[in-house]
């Protein structure tokens, strides 16, 4: 997916979440009006001048002129809306240090990424321009790892509201999901505060969007891409309906009600049932020798006016994308611990994926206080055709290299979330108050998901299907509602003393409902049987024509019980509720520290005789950072806290579910517990020139009862599927290091006279490893009533790194760009290191544990530039991407003596688009 839009206008005000609050005072106090000394007040705007930039830790004694430098040129403003987000008092404290950006003011680890930042890596969504921050990785569809830790322990906020997610295997929102025309700036918290929800692993991902613009605006763009090998290449599609380019059904996958009072009841279904289905437009696969190319296009208004001295602004903003990806897949798997394959398929999947998205802000804000009322759509789908052809351990390939098995799947995925808010900044002199709640809604739909497997018979010299034994076809329809209600209030009182001194409360509440079905069906011939070899030489659209159905007596068989449950709901209610005190303790040390009280109960509720859960938990979360500014460009920051993780409800339902990222079937265990983190960081910084830094971290985890997702052979299959398991105990700790630094290129010439460099390098280190013993718990084979239970040294390798985890973690931008005026050239290398994506399957009954699952992410290379082309007084800019230049394609395999094992093996494209946008 590519995306155009750069050129983003910001609001006129900066705010800020309650850690940003205290600012380190000077040695003594007493400035004009009751400021301190060393603040300056605007006369025009009411609003103070911080003068810290220019000011050394001596008071009265200037800083360097290049100290000076850097504070004449304005700092970019950085829109952050976050729970506890009271803005600072009228007089800005001035702490005469030269550390003059927002990373440095809170008392917090944390990244923003800027409307220039994301611009600048010219990613089309929030998930790919967050890969360029420091230990942090994107897996699979969009999920944001932070420092290793799966996107269980991670949180995602939109201005500072929960959001529930669209994907089913998830508890966050996919990030890829989100434009970044529409996000004003996404901050990253890798440190704990309590005035966050206490779900806190790994991190929280704060996006903002835009809200009241400084002037009026519209800007309209589009963009073309080309895959290289996907693009006017082979693929295969199928026709659905008539608006499917649009990623929004026409009505042909409607699901009938029959089939709902049918999977609601445990019914099969007759010929003539069957024949009401939908066939030929959600059957048959077709070759697509020329897929076309991707495209985007986007638009987005804004206006503002002064009522009075309250400035009223509206936002507006929609585009729709289109993108095809095709995979030529190796997919393996094996049950034998010498590594010998028990299947082996060349797989090749095109994926047709369509994204629409929409918001409508209004915000007001007058002073210190601003209200925003944001309204998001977004709608995501995902049209897939998939043709296999492979053998089994059962059936090898057959005389004359043949392969006995054709397996065809045609699927829809779609999901659509909804989302609107409302959030108050308040300050009333030393008093700041924010009020935030929210209402969101998600659904996922998978209807007419079909499934054909023909095999190879000799006789006859050609693939049949006869609906019997190794030769199938299935049809599953899948419906998930998911809604959320949250609210939280968030009061600070900035005590008057002579040193900052800041008290926070806050309550927050969510409440989350979900309601999920997965009906499946299996065609059968008369009486159970197969049909005659005639009918099972047909094609799949012909086989299930209703002339062929009606005359052979073809039914439905309904199978959801035998894939776990056909039907849950779940629910997740929480309270929490925090105190909060920082301040300076003596010059230049300050501390934050607070706790926050939690409850929570969440309960899953299986149809049929699946065990059903039922967690109910109370938690205390300490949390305290003491941050010490020994130099007035460098400081040290430590940090210990407690946090949690829940099992999400996807983990805890006993039903299949079908990820199209991975090609993989999960199943959830209804015996898992929450896990309970304790975290430690120790962390130096140095600001050395506006918006230029290194960094340096250490850190470390313990994690009792970590979520595990742990690969599984089901009964009767040779099909790997992905179950879940508390492990014991994990540790995880690493470092990081970051640096950025800008090189003015004056003197080089009048072309470089207004260009800088820019160097940002940041790398991760993290090691993890599991501890288990004999202890007994619920294996991802649990699905009856009761917990099956098994020594966790069976399922998991002591030792071994979490899932998720890469041990390194580098990312690197080199680029030119001129001050003046919009030109900019960025080069942007990517490395991850292996990481483990499943633990390996327990092998028949013997008890032989297999190896991992590992997949390799690999080098990336991208090279993006942006410039602008004046045009009757407009700038046009020109956007040009290359993506993926190394080449790197997927791999994840198993290791044996023997050899690898290649769960899934593919290439992918070099990926090249052109873009255009113009604002007037």
């Amino acid at each position: 997916m590519t995306k155009t839009f750069a050129t983003i206008l910001l609001g006129t005000t900066m705010l800020m979440p309650a850690a940003l609050h205290a600012q380190t005072a000077p040695p003594s106090g007493g400035g004009v009006g009751g400021a301190p000394a060393g603040s300056v007040v605007s006369p025009n705007a009411g609003r103070p001048i911080d003068t810290r930039d220019i000011q050394s830790s001596v008071p009265g004694q200037l800083a360097s002129p290049a100290a000076q430098a850097d504070a004449a040129e304005p700092a970019e403003p950085v829109d952050v809306s976050t729970p506890g987000g009271g803005t600072e008092p009228d007089e800005i404290v001035v702490v005469g240090r030269n550390i003059p950006n927002v990373v440095r003011a809170t008392p917090e680890v944390i990244n923003v990424l800027s409307t220039a930042d994301i611009a600048r890596t010219g990613e089309g969504d929030i998930a790919g321009a967050l890969t360029r921050v420091t230990g942090l990785s994107v897996v699979g569809n969009g999920f944001v790892y932070v420092r290793g830790l799966g996107d269980r322990y991670s949180s995602s906020l939109l201005n500072g509201s929960p959001l529930p997610s669209p994907e089913p295997l998830r508890r966050v929102v996919p990030l890829d999901i989100f434009p970044t025309n529409i996000v004003s700036s996404a901050l990253v918290q890798k440190s704990y505060s309590v005035n966050y929800g206490g779900e806190f692993g790994g991190g929280v991902i704060n996006l903002t969007t835009r809200a009241v613009p400084n002037e009026s605006f519209l800007q309209i763009g589009g963009s073309i891409g080309a895959d290289t090998v996907t693009t006017s290449e082979l693929g295969y599609v199928y026709d659905g309906g008539s608006r499917d380019w649009t990623g929004f059904d026409s009505g042909t996958r409607n699901t009938p009600q029959f089939i709902r009072d049918a999977g609601l009841n445990g019914r099969s279904l007759a010929p003539t049932q069957v024949a009401a289905l939908n066939n030929a437009q959600t059957t048959q696969l077709q070759t697509n020798n020329q897929l076309p190319a991707n495209w985007s296009g986007e638009a987005s208004w804004g206006s503002s006016i002064d009522v009075g001295s309250v400035r009223v602004g509206l936002i507006a903003a929609a585009g729709i994308s289109n993108g095809w990806r095709t995979r030529d897949d190796t997919q393996q798997s094996t049950d034998d611990p010498t590594g010998i394959l028990t299947r082996d398929f060349r797989t090749v999947l095109t994926d047709n994926r369509a994204i629409v998205n929409g918001l409508v802000g209004l915000g007001a804000e007058w002073g210190e206080n601003k209200i925003r009322i944001t309204n998001l759509y977004l709608h995501d789908t995902v049209k897939q055709g998939r043709l296999s052809r492979g053998s089994t351990a059962n059936i090898g390939i057959l005389p004359g290299g043949i392969q006995p098995f054709i397996v065809q799947n045609t699927s829809w995925f779609e999901r659509e979330l909804f989302d609107t808010q409302g959030v108050g900044e308040f300050k009333w002199n030393d008093v700041a108050l924010d009020v935030r709640g929210s209402y969101a809604k998600t659904s996922r739909d998978s209807p007419y998901e079909r499934a054909f497997t023909y095999q190879y018979n000799p006789a006859i010299r050609d693939y049949q299907n006869n609906l019997s034994g190794l030769q199938s076809a299935s049809i599953a329809f899948s419906e998930l509602d998911e809604r959320q209600y949250s609210g939280q209030g968030n009061l600070t009182w900035n005590v008057p003393a002579d040193r900052p001194f800041a008290l926070s409360i806050g309550y927050a509440y969510t409440d989350t409902a979900r309601d999920s079905t997965r009906y499946t069906f299996q065609y059968t011939g008369p009486n159970n049987g197969p049909v005659n070899n005639d009918v099972a030489q047909l094609r799949p659209d012909f086989l299930l024509a209703d002339s062929t159905i009606q005359r052979f007596g073809i039914s439905l068989r309904n199978t959801s019980t035998g894939q776990g449950a056909a039907a849950y709901d779940a629910n997740l209610v929480v309270h929490g509720a925090y105190a909060q005190v920082e301040g300076e303790i003596i010059d230049g040390l300050r501390a934050q520290t607070g706790v926050r009280w939690e409850t929570a109960t969440e309960r899953v509720t299986p149809s049929g005789n699946a065990a059903a859960t039922r967690l109910k938990n109370n938690y205390w979360l300490p949390a305290v950072t003491i941050t010490w500014n020994f130099a007035e460009d460098m400081q040290l920051r430590g940090h210990l806290s407690k946090t949690l993780a829940r099992p999400q409800f996807r983990e805890l339902a006993p039903q299949l579910y079908q990820d199209f990222e991975s090609d993989r079937l999960f199943f959830g265990n209804a015996f898992l517990n929450d896990s309970q983190l304790y975290n430690a960081e120790l962390r130096y910084e140095w600001y050395f020139a506006r918006d230029q830094r290194f960094n340096i971290a250490g850190f470390y985890k313990r994690i009792d009862d970590p979520i595990e997702a742990v690969a599984f052979f089901p009964a009767g299959s040779d099909t790997l599927q992905t179950g879940f398991a508390n492990a014991p105990q994990a540790k995880l700790y690493g470092g990081e290091v970051e640096f950025q630094k800008y090189v003015p290129l004056v003197g080089l010439g009048d072309f470089f006279a207004t260009r800088r460099l820019l160097a940002m390098v940041n790398y991760t280190y993290t090691k993890s490893k599991i501890e288990v013993g004999d202890e007994l718990i619920a294996s991802p084979l649990s699905t009856g009533a009761n917990p099956v239970l098994r020594p966790a040294n069976i399922l998991f390798q002591d030792g071994a790194a979490l899932v998720g985890q890469s041990d390194h973690l580098v990312n690197l931008q080199l680029g030119i760009e001129d001050k003046a005026t919009l030109s900019q050239l960025t080069a942007l290398f990517n490395y991850a290191s292996n990481r483990v994506t499943n633990r390996g399957p327990v092998a028949g009954g013997g008890g032989v544990r297999l190896p991992d699952l590992v997949e390799r992410p690999g080098i990336r290379l991208d090279v993006v530039a942006r410039q602008g082309i004046p045009v009757f007084g407009k700038t046009i800019e020109i956007k040009a991407e290359a993506r993926n230049l190394t080449g790197t394609g997927y791999r994840e395999f198993q290791s044996f003596e023997a050899g690898k094992v290649d769960i899934n093996r593919y290439r992918l494209g070099r990926t090249f688009a052109l873009g255009a946008s113009i604002q007037f």
